[in-house]
């Protein structure tokens, strides 16, 4: 049986505060208190009830009340629930880098992995941090894709960028622009597409999902005049792909390619760095898009903006992001376990064609 058709099955869904001195807290609690949630996840939020409070006043969000637990195997189903990863009180500093908020949005986001790798919790969504002061010797990493895929052990993983109007992944991820072309090879491009169209088919539900991959450099290199790395490096991965029954394309110089629309006629986009898939995604979808974390064995996802410290403890932050990454995990979680369901039914079928022959 289907386990998300079960009335008694819910998702758990983990929330990692994130920076306390940023957005976090408002685009969470003014989430919170969509209705939708309560029927069909259960939530957990890891973070503070203090700070909470302190926010559900600065928010006007007066009605929405967590339930306080020590760990997620208590949580309501009904109702928010929060999992104190602190118990003193804390100074917020809004809008401001502080080391402790860096430390509480290191401790929740452990605490949260911990249960996701546990299985206490179905569901990872991660509220903004900020890179600088969240580094020590716990967290050495550019951003959260490159620490969940540690803690997975995974061999792979791809940031992708999720909208209602489309998705687009990135080669290289968080390095310096001056070493994408030297990070950049046929076999690097080769595994993000096949982790690329393996996501879609898994996490959403695209059967044979179509492939666009942009070209690293203007005109696509025009053959060779503005370097030679698109028909060197990108076209014979390409090609690779396609032999082994992937619909990829390209490679599409990225300002014709956005400028006439073309990404819409792609169920997924591949861009060589990361300004060259987050500047489109953003001018199109900076409301509502939200970053996944595929190739992982757990699933996670967060809002496609960051801390917002010009704007924190305004009360003027856009909750859309955060309640569209919300949902997405849940949406993804639900595809995952029905695509499992489907791989298990095939397998099962000629052995039962088999049995039913000898009959």
């Amino acid at each position: 049986m289907d386990q998300t058709q079960d009335k008694e099955f819910r998702i758990r869904i983990g929330i990692s505060h994130g920076d306390i001195n940023g957005i976090s807290y408002e685009v969470i609690l003014k989430t919170l208190q969509d209705q939708r949630l309560a029927e069909n996840y259960t939530i957990i939020l890891y973070g503070s009830s203090k700070v909470a409070s302190y926010y559900r006043k600065l928010t006007e969000v007066n009605e929405l009340n967590f339930n306080i637990i020590k760990k997620a195997e208590q949580a309501h189903p009904r109702r928010p629930n929060i999992l104190n990863v602190v118990d003193e009180e804390i100074r917020i500093d809004m809008g401001n880098l502080t080391p402790v908020a860096g430390e509480l949005a290191y401790k929740a986001l452990e605490m949260a992995m911990d249960d996701l790798l546990k299985g206490n919790i179905d569901v990872l969504v991660t509220a903004p941090i900020n890179k600088k002061n969240i580094q020590s010797e716990h967290f050495h990493f550019p951003g959260h894709t490159e620490y969940l895929a540690d803690r997975c052990k995974a061999d792979d993983s791809l940031m992708l960028m999720v909208t209602r109007s489309f998705r687009i992944g990135v080669v290289t991820g968080h390095i310096p622009l001056n070493q994408v072309a030297a990070a950049l090879s046929a076999e690097l491009i080769i595994r993000k597409i096949k982790l690329l169209n393996e996501s879609l088919k898994q996490d959403f539900g695209i059967i044979k999902p179509r492939i666009a991959l942009l070209a690293l450099n203007p005109h696509a290199g025009d053959d060779g005049l503005i370097g030679d790395e698109d028909q060197r490096i990108i076209k014979p991965a390409i090609d690779e792909a396609f032999t082994n029954g992937i619909l990829a394309f390209g490679p599409y110089p990225a300002d014709g390619f956005f400028g006439t629309a073309n990404f819409r006629e792609f169920d997924a986009i591949l861009a060589m760095y990361h300004d060259q898939g987050m500047i489109p995604f953003k001018l199109l979808s900076f409301d509502e898009g939200v970053n996944f974390t595929a190739g992982l064995p757990v699933v996670r996802t967060s809002p496609a903006h960051g801390t917002a410290f010009d704007i924190a403890g305004k009360n003027q932050a856009n909750p859309n992001a955060f309640r569209h990454a919300l949902f997405q995990g849940g949406d993804i979680f639900t595809n995952r376990v029905k695509y499992k369901e489907l791989l298990s039914n095939a397998l099962k079928s000629p052995n039962q064609a088999k049995e039913n022959s000898t009959e």
